[in-house]
């Protein structure tokens, strides 16, 4: 199953709620945001599951460290209104299992909020922590992070690890769910009365190895990767991959298509567009990608 991103201080981690009181006629309801990395970041990524190919060239990746900032998030309505926004962000290791809480916006009116945004930027020092350590915010801010990844790929009995940071920022707005209570396509959230909403912003691991940045036909595959480890040395760097020209690679090792998106020439800067593409919402939900 395809999952597209369409890419086109407690006091400083604030929210701004513009809400109606409890004495709205449609009354109010809470909104929780939470992140999940699913099994794919928590376990691995087999090369078959269930008998459907995951990996077409037969790896297995492993993750050790998923470290993604996500912040910003704003729910608004049709109309722009804002019902509520986050200012700041969160450092989450979704290696770590289960799902962990962003943000919660209590008070808001119950009707249905079609604008939900939520941005993956580079860590700062009022960045807060959820599943992820000191340590780990000390180096997304050093490295100038939005998202670090460290994994071991294996096949047989060979094994290539490395280590990425890619200093991207994106924006993923207009989210839409693919299934909320039997629904396809439900844009935004809609709020209860009285009820609590959990918004899921999923991050799809297997995102950094597809061999299109636009196609719904696009495959996971290492092969190339793991080609690029130049000096042998079971470590493949993102200097290796910038040596790898996408216009080398043959037809019948990936299509590595660009789409819309230029200045794309080499397999660094391909799994750096690719980086863009791992935020989802709700699941397989999608949003439209933008860079900040």
């Amino acid at each position: 199953m395809k999952r597209f991103s369409r890419v086109v201080a407690p006091a400083l981690f604030a929210l701004v709620a513009a809400c109606s009181s409890s004495s709205s006629s449609s009354g109010t309801g809470t909104i929780a945001f939470t992140s999940w990395g699913e099994e794919y970041i928590e376990q691995e990524i087999p090369p078959v599951v269930d008998g459907e190919t995951i990996i077409v060239d037969g790896w297995t990746i492993k993750y050790s460290k998923f470290l993604v900032v996500l912040g910003n998030i704003k729910v608004q309505d049709a109309s722009g209104a804002v019902a509520a926004e986050q200012k700041g962000s969160k450092l989450v290791d979704h290696t770590k299992v289960g799902r962990k809480p962003l943000v919660t916006f209590p008070s808001v009116e119950a009707k249905a909020w079609t604008h939900v945004s939520y941005e993956i930027l580079p860590a700062t020092a009022t960045t807060e922590l959820a599943g992820a350590s000191d340590a780990d915010k000390a180096l997304m801010i050093q490295g100038g992070y939005s998202v670090y990844v460290e994994a071991t790929a294996t096949k047989g009995a060979v094994s290539k690890s490395y280590k990425w940071g890619f200093q991207t920022a994106t924006l993923f707005d207009r989210c839409k769910a693919a299934n909320v209570d039997g629904k396809d396509g439900v844009d935004g959230v809609v709020v209860k009365n009285g009820i609590t909403e959990t918004v899921e912003l999923t991050i799809h691991g297997d995102h950094l190895y597809y061999d299109d940045l636009q196609s719904i036909d696009a495959k996971v595959r290492f092969d190339n990767i793991a080609a690029a480890d130049a000096d042998n040395d079971g470590v493949v760097t993102l200097d290796e991959l910038a040596k790898v020209k996408l216009a080398a690679i043959p037809a019948t090792q990936g299509k590595y298509g660009t789409g819309s998106a230029s200045g794309i020439s080499d397999l660094r800067a391909f799994v750096t567009a690719l980086s863009r593409t791992v935020g989802h919402y709700r699941g397989e939900g999608e949003c439209f990608a933008s860079a900040k």
